[in-house]
């Protein structure tokens, strides 16, 4: 039962580095906020930058690392290519950081 969570971490434009993982915190955020399960998710840019700032919000909870960006304020300080490269490792199921790295 121990698959592979991607574990990636976020940037954001001032310079800040957060860990980000899908944990059942996050989708419990994600439906508080949302009002929709994440299986309803569609391709709504704001559904996606909203399931990552949970994803970064519920992870930094877990390992103790303060975060105190409000969805706006995360949104506003989120690069695109912050988004993509999340969608991308959410949707391998894997370890990005590695391939980052080189050491893929």
């Amino acid at each position: 039962m121990n698959k592979t969570k991607a574990k990636i971490s976020i940037k954001t434009s001032d310079g800040k580095e957060y860990p980000c993982r899908m944990t059942m915190g996050a989708l419990v955020l994600f439906e508080r906020e949302t009002g929709k399960d994440v299986s309803e998710m569609g391709q709504s840019m704001t559904e996606q930058a909203t399931l990552l700032w949970c994803c970064v919000r519920s992870a930094c909870a877990a390992d103790g690392k303060k975060f105190d960006y409000s969805l706006q304020e995360f949104a506003d300080n989120l690069d695109t290519n912050e988004l993509a490269e999340f969608n991308v490792a959410m949707n391998s199921g894997t370890d990005d950081s590695k391939k980052k790295q080189g050491k893929a």
